[in-house]
């Protein structure tokens, strides 16, 4: 092929599509810390799937309707960071093809290295040996190949960009240590790669079906219109066996979902239930046994999650509006309490979309607003929403914790400007040091620190400092870590793992050790049994 055109590319992009979602768990899996968050294969997948949900939605076959739709459905799709760096290069893609019927290879391999200029413009700090890496040697490799074989045909520059792409992946273990610790290469890059290898197998006369796809959207459709219909059927470990507790079991399924059905017997557990956190599900049965089986359907209306209530009223008019991001009752209560107009539900494991920020926007009514992330991997995605947004002033604060995006609310003040709310929340931010404790999920090596699947970690931020395997041991030798000799304020969230018992012996144990004042809170949140801020 010397030319495509939108019928041919329309082909490559529902190939990788579909190979993506084939492999998306095997992206996940390449997650380098073995806490509960590894989803970038979701990410990912959901934000790719978006993109072919509005090319198809267009009903074209137009090389540049294709192109705008596919681009316009990543931007708004874009989940994670991934997912933003990839929406980045795929509208440079259409940025150098969109007034063409018909593209040369030669074209094509220039909007490649377009895309790869804006995903590296999108993020502040570009990493090496990450998505980035992969996607820039790639194309620069591409267009060398070019260079010394000007005849080559679409099929042959695919396949030396695929060549490449593999070439670059497997090298990124030697540019950051933690990989090559780890013993994985970047999930990123490796998504990236499963994307080429369809449009590869399309050229081929060999496409990847959708049937030979995990099927992540459906047209299933049933009372609910929104969420994902997740089953599992799941064996207990000798471990975990006689240990499970079914109400703790209960209580933590019930904060994820609705119409929750959930079988025990002395062998393992049922689950069935409707969830806009699959992914939490998941993790949070992992931590007992093996799955036997795990399905999860989508019954979102047109593949867009409605994070907010459709019917909600905008409200008056006003100078300043607040939305956090938040997972967990009982926090999203706390920031409601704390002025917050709208909670996007989300965190780890299930990252709003660009779009999921664009519909909270449009329902706050006002001037100037404020987002708070509460999370590292979800700040490009509000970062997208802002950019995207033209009649008002939107003011995203990189916090990366839910104790960050509380005390930024405590230090907003609706009676100052906008330059000195900014100067003060920030402030307030960059003093909260946070911490969690979670459990691993699989047997690896962090910083020389051997952890085996089923511990307690401790983090102070994103850096494992204690492991255990007794959960409040864990959670002490963590505050001891996070206090100092000027701590005033220990803020915890217990989450939905957590029982009260425990949540009060924490409590406890900072007011008996520490000169300190403790806010004790049920912030319901999946995942992590404890999040604390100390100030």
């Amino acid at each position: 092929m010397e030319k495509m055109n939108g019928l041919e590319f329309k082909g490559m992009l529902e190939s990788g599509c579909n190979n993506l979602n084939l492999h998306k768990k095997e992206v996940d899996a390449l997650n380098v810390f073995p806490v509960p968050d590894g989803d970038t294969g979701t990410n990912m997948s959901l934000t790719f799937t978006n993109g072919i949900a509005e090319v198809r939605k267009s009903g074209s076959e137009s090389l540049p309707v294709v192109l705008k739709s596919l681009s316009r459905g990543l931007l708004m799709g874009a989940r994670g960071n991934s997912g933003v760096i990839l929406s980045q290069v795929f509208r440079g893609v259409y940025q150098g093809l969109k007034d063409r019927d018909e593209v040369t290879v030669r074209e094509f391999s220039d909007s490649l290295l377009n895309g790869t200029k804006l995903a590296y413009k999108a993020v502040m700090r570009p990493t090496e040996g990450t998505i980035l890496t992969v996607v820039r040697e790639a194309s620069d490799y591409g267009s060398f190949y070019l260079n010394d074989h000007p005849e080559a045909t679409m099929e042959e520059f695919v396949d030396e960009f695929v060549k490449q792409c593999r070439a670059s992946l497997d090298r990124t273990p030697e540019l950051l240590p933690v990989l090559k610790e780890a013993h994985v290469v970047d999930s990123g890059g490796a998504g990236l790669l499963y994307i080429f290898t369809g449009f590869q197998a399309y050229l081929q006369g060999t496409p990847i079906t959708e049937e030979a796809a995990e099927k992540v959207n459906t047209d299933t459709k049933n009372e609910y219109s929104s969420g994902y219909r997740t089953e599992f059927i799941l064996d207990f470990d000798e471990k975990h066996r006689k240990s499970f507790n079914e109400d703790r079991f209960r209580k933590s399924i019930e904060q994820l979902g609705n119409k929750v059905t959930l079988i025990v017997d002395e062998d393992g557990i049922k689950v069935r239930l409707n969830t806009m956190t699959p992914g939490e599900v998941l993790m949070l049965g992992e931590r007992y046994g093996y799955f036997r089986k795990v399905q999860i359907e989508n019954i979102q209306d047109d593949l867009k999650p409605s994070i907010l209530d459709e019917e909600e009223e905008v409200g008056e008019a006003k100078e300043y509006g607040i939305i956090a991001v938040a997972a967990g009752e009982g926090v999203k209560k706390i920031f409601v309490d704390y002025r917050t107009d709208f909670v996007v539900s989300g965190g780890q494991t299930m990252n709003p979309s660009t779009e999921d920020f664009v519909s909270a926007i449009a329902r706050v009514n006002a001037k100037h607003i404020y987002i708070l992330p509460n999370n590292s991997n979800i700040i490009m995605a509000a970062k997208q929403a802002a950019m995207v947004t033209e009649d008002k002033d939107i003011i995203v604060l990189e916090t990366k914790s839910i104790p960050q995006g509380l005390s930024a609310c405590i230090n907003f003040n609706p009676e100052e400007s906008v330059e000195a709310n900014t100067e003060a929340m920030q402030d307030a931010i960059d003093h909260v040091t946070y911490g969690s404790v979670t459990y691993a999920i699989k047997d690896t090596t962090v910083d020389g620190r051997e952890i085996h699947s089923g511990d307690y970690m401790g983090l102070v931020g994103k850096e494992i400092v204690v492991t255990s395997t007794d959960m409040m041991e864990a959670c002490r030798e963590l505050l001891k870590k996070m206090m100092n000799d000027d701590s005033e304020i220990v803020t915890i969230l217990k989450g939905a793992d957590a029982s009260q018992d425990q949540a009060d012996e924490l409590a406890a144990f900072v007011e008996e050790n520490f000169d300190v004042d403790v806010d004790l809170q049920d912030g319901g949140q999946p995942v992590y049994s404890f999040v604390i801020g100390v100030e």
